[in-house]
């Protein structure tokens, strides 16, 4: 498939739509409802009945379109249709920030710009090395302060050390960093063409802060420097608003854009949505949603390098999570309507409590040592006082993409210190598996119940609630690799809606789609460059990917 013009992207992303809405159901499925909502029923009985006795390796080998010769075909198919629709994202020589600071340079030097604009610049990498190494000047905007102050620190030590590898005397430039919350393209345009107006000379560190309700700068200022858009995992809206400025700002002369954090796109508004763009994507009427945007954030590249222990356990996490789901719809069921989110926080914390939990019982062949403090002892203080919030352990911090995620959303407005006495799992007569994952269950429950601020409960049987899920917990597995198939295939929509945007500008923008990272390590690796011709056409060194 090819997306070198824009008939060709809209005939591909036909085709995606297509593919995706016979598959509506699996797509919008949420693993918090496995069990209430029996959802593995949803999935042909032939399709689950065999992936349930396949090794795991084969079920992380799925996302990738990798298929087994004893498969029924009609699975094969699926899968195998899923992968041909998706941009291809393996890169020959994987490139690094040095590769992208690279593409820009090139890009500013053809087009004759000599200030680039780094969009969500984060603690400046990017940033300074395109000051340091290409001598660019370069503004840095960022919606956070301490981020500012990482990225003047470290261009200081960097511009000393620069000086003292030089003989003779030179003047460094560093980035200058802007402090912005960017809530829209006008904001954008209009800090970036504030900052670069008298921005012709040397480049001093400073940190301007700004609101949202700077003016946009709605005349052609000539005093302003021609400029290029960078980007290097601008995140959500951030990275739309890019495109949109590149087409209505006639300074901005190109473009280079890896996006990332697609769950955080806007959809459904008024005014300017993060998704769709295109003409072709809005005609579509194709509407994703919050559920299916978390899904294109799945990377097939790193479920395929999972280790065999590392999966099985994320598996038991989402059993977890959609057994606690049955605890709430039986014991606090004004609590699961509201559909609530036990939080990021509470899940790094629960991870390491249900690690540190099995290797315990492994070590020590505890079968039946199922004691647990309940939730008050559990977050009592040295000194008998609960404290206001959990304390998760030094490095149970998880990104905000992670790729195994099971959908839980950070919750600030989480309330811990619950008051349950007593939660009874039941005699231990089972064996040392079902031991360990029904004291993992019990833990899991716990701090879920708490961060959601559950009040007394006298009796909560785990016991039962497990029982009536554990012989469905196989198709788990199964399951969410299904819809992981599917997370690349809902990315290559969202790109090429971008893609087609710049190109139904017309003949003045040329734009390029091509993996710049190799995606095991960096799984939003996809890069848009991008470019207006004014004069002759860029032709990236780093090979034109905007076909497969």
């Amino acid at each position: 498939r090819s997306c070198e013009t824009a008939e060709q992207t809209r005939e591909w992303m036909e085709a995606i739509a297509s593919f995706l809405g016979r598959h509506r159901p699996l797509l919008e499925a949420h693993v918090v409802n496995f069990f209430k909502d029996r959802l593995w029923e949803m999935v042909d009985a032939d399709w689950m009945e065999c992936l349930r006795r396949e090794p795991v390796e084969s079920l992380l080998m799925l996302p990738s379109g990798c298929v087994q010769d004893h498969w029924p075909s009609s699975l094969q198919e699926f899968i195998l249709t899923a992968r041909s629709l998706v941009l291809p994202r393996e890169q020959k020589s994987p490139q690094s920030i040095e590769a992208l600071s690279g593409i820009v340079d090139a890009i500013a030097r053809s087009r004759g710009a000599k200030t680039v604009v780094d969009v969500g610049s984060g603690q400046g990498y990017l940033a300074q090395a395109l000051s340091f190494e290409y001598q660019l000047a370069v503004i840095a905007i960022d919606a956070s302060s301490h981020h500012a102050s990482v990225t003047n620190t470290r261009a200081e030590r960097i511009k000393k050390h620069y000086a003292a590898k030089c003989v003779e005397k030179q003047q460094f430039k560093v980035p200058r960093t802007v402090t912005c919350h960017v809530l829209s393209s006008d904001t954008l345009a209009a800090v970036t063409l504030d900052a670069c107006q008298d921005d012709h000379g040397e480049h001093i560190t400073e940190t301007n802060n700004c609101n949202q309700s700077i003016p946009q700068i709605e005349q052609p200022n000539h005093s302003i420097p021609q400029l290029v858009l960078a980007g290097l995992h601008a995140c959500g809206d951030l990275s739309v608003n890019m495109l949109r400025v590149f087409v209505s700002c006639e300074q901005v002369q190109a473009l280079v854009s890896v996006g990332c954090c697609y769950n955080l796109l806007s959809e459904d508004t008024d005014t300017c949505p993060g998704f769709p763009i295109s003409k072709a994507a809005k005609s579509s009427k194709l509407v994703l949603g919050k559920s299916i945007r978390d899904l294109a954030c799945q990377s097939a590249e790193r479920w395929r390098n999972l280790t065999k222990e590392m999966a099985l356990q994320n598996f038991d996490i989402h059993a977890f999570r959609a057994a606690f789901q049955m605890v709430l719809e039986k014991y606090f069921p004004e609590v699961s309507r509201l559909s609530p989110s036990i939080g990021r926080q509470g899940k790094a914390l629960r991870r390491q409590r249900l690690r540190k939990v099995m290797e315990s019982h492994l070590a020590m062949g505890k079968a039946d040592d199922l004691s647990y403090p309940n939730c008050k002892e559990q977050n009592m203080n040295t000194d008998g006082s609960l404290p206001t919030e959990p304390t998760a352990p030094k490095g149970a911090v998880e990104c905000c993409s992670n790729e195994l995620c099971t959908g839980d959303t950070y919750s600030t407005s989480a309330v811990v210190g619950s008051s349950i006495s007593r939660v009874n799992v039941g005699p231990s007569d089972t064996n040392l598996d079902e031991c360990c994952k029904l004291t993992l269950f019990k833990d899991f429950t716990i701090s879920g119940l708490g961060r959601l601020g559950c009040g007394f409960v006298e009796d909560v049987n785990l016991l039962e609630i497990w029982k009536d899920v554990q012989h469905f917990t196989e198709f788990i597995g199964p399951f969410w690799c299904l819809r992981a198939a599917l997370g690349p295939l809902v990315e290559t929509y969202i790109l090429l809606d971008r893609l087609l945007f710049l190109q139904e500008q017309g003949s003045a923008v040329e734009a390029s789609l091509f993996p710049l990272f190799d995606p095991a390590m960096s799984p939003r690796n996809m890069a848009l460059v991008a470019w207006k011709l004014t004069g002759d056409p860029l032709e990236p060194s780093h090979g034109n990917a905007s076909h497969a």
